[in-house]
């Protein structure tokens, strides 16, 4: 079980911090680097459409990967998606400029963010059920969260590494000191392989009968059969990551543009993630005992009465102010994200538990944190400002609130016997 909650951590560690590297970059690089052609404040909004590419591509990515996860085994896929993103991400590192190559430049960083996304897609279902899946009654929720501790983990990685390398001259950080972090993802998919290799499937997997099922297409099955759990799921996953699009990416880059210190910032992030990796934690825990609606309406609750006064701390210019708007919503978010993989896991049967959950986790993915830095970027800059921004927030969070209390209580369900 070590092992098997070692390797849902460091593949899920391994794979956020490439993803949420390219996060933190699209705040602070790439818009004079990849598109140095266009107004400042339009290269930003670009470069933020480039990451909201990624998250776009994280649905399809659950789809395809859930549909072999669920046919040929966790594992087989959790391999493949390791690859596909050390590859991607290694590749942006090398990537030649808009004034090296024009217009293919942020074209190929389109691509490859797409090829992020998709992988990532497919991991956080895999990594999520094969912790999930191997654990004791009581605990499902504590050991499918070891696959979300992979988010804080890598953020606190990729936001250390590429503020250490922020303080380098501006002119060296934007020539080539960003890239180093990007090729460093190599070193780490071959350090996560060797331990990825060695974990055993899923038994749950293992134990259904696959011949009955050899027909049956696992989204249509989703589609058709649980739509209700897949709508009610997506909203309140989506709780979670409008937070992480908020405070962890509009709320950096916004805060840089009022005046807070880069390196302070990528800093303070660094700290927030710890505050989401502990909050995480003890909400897992939580979770298998008092249930996973209680534990996820206390975040949701915070987040609603957080919301505002964290949008004035970004757009103070204060470096105190956003560590302490950053630290808190990061903590506000690990108070849902801790028991959210139970969650949408027990909602599914075994035979599709895969593509179920990662299409609930993955469209809140692409709607909640791909969209919400663009989204937010456009409100803020329209004549509503913050208060039109802080009242759209508020709202969908009023939603997916009410999406919670329609969805059943699961941490105690017999997963074998969900049909």
């Amino acid at each position: 079980m070590r092992r098997i909650l070692a390797s849902s951590f460091l593949g899920s560690a391994i794979e956020f911090y490439d993803f949420m590297l390219y996060a933190s970059a699209s705040a602070l690089v790439f818009a004079p680097v990849f598109f140095a052609s266009l107004d400042p404040a339009i290269a930003t909004i670009a470069s933020f459409g480039t990451l909201a590419a990624g998250y776009l591509a994280r649905p399809l990515g659950g789809i395809i990967f859930g549909h072999f996860g669920d046919k040929l085994g966790r594992k087989r896929v959790l391999v493949i998606t390791m690859l596909m993103m050390g590859i991607a991400t290694t590749l942006i590192g090398m990537l030649p400029t808009y004034d090296q190559i024009g217009v293919a430049a942020p074209l190929t960083l389109v691509a490859l963010r797409v090829i992020q996304g998709f992988s990532v897609g497919g991991e956080w279902g895999g990594a999520m059920l094969i912790a999930l899946e191997h654990a004791p009654g009581g605990k499902r929720g504590f050991a499918a969260s070891f696959a979300n501790l992979g988010a804080p983990a890598g953020s606190i990685l990729s936001a250390g590494i590429l503020g250490l390398f922020s303080l380098m001259p501006e002119d060296q950080f934007l020539a080539w000191g960003w890239r180093v972090p990007f090729l460093l993802s190599f070193v780490l998919v071959l350090i996560g392989m060797i331990v990825r290799l060695k974990v055993v499937e899923s038994p749950l997997f293992l134990g259904f009968d696959r011949e009955a099922e050899k027909r049956r297409v696992p989204l249509l099955d989703v589609l058709t059969k649980s739509p209700k759990v897949l709508v009610l799921g997506t909203l309140v996953a989506m709780t979670q990551l409008t937070i992480s699009g908020m405070a962890s990416v509009w709320g950096l880059s916004h805060a840089t543009a009022q005046g807070v210190d880069q390196t302070f910032a990528l800093n303070a992030k660094v700290v927030s993630a710890v505050a989401l990796f502990l909050t995480t934690i003890v909400a897992a825990r939580l979770s298998d005992r008092f249930g996973r609606r209680p534990i996820t309406a206390v975040g949701i609750t915070a987040a609603i009465i957080f919301a505002y006064p964290l949008l004035l701390l970004v757009d103070s210019g204060s470096n105190v102010s956003f560590a302490i708007a950053v630290t808190v919503g990061q903590a506000i978010q690990g108070i849902i994200l801790g028991p959210l993989a139970g969650f949408l896991a027990e909602l599914f049967p075994t035979r599709v538990r895969f593509t179920g959950s990662s299409l609930a986790f993955q469209g809140a993915s692409a709607i909640g944190a791909g969209l919400t830095p663009l989204i937010a970027g456009s409100l803020a800059a329209s004549a509503g400002g913050l208060p039109l921004l802080g009242g759209v927030w508020i709202a969908v969070l009023i939603v997916c609130a009410i999406a919670l209390f329609l969805t059943p209580e699961s941490n105690k369900r017999d997963l074998a016997a969900i049909r």
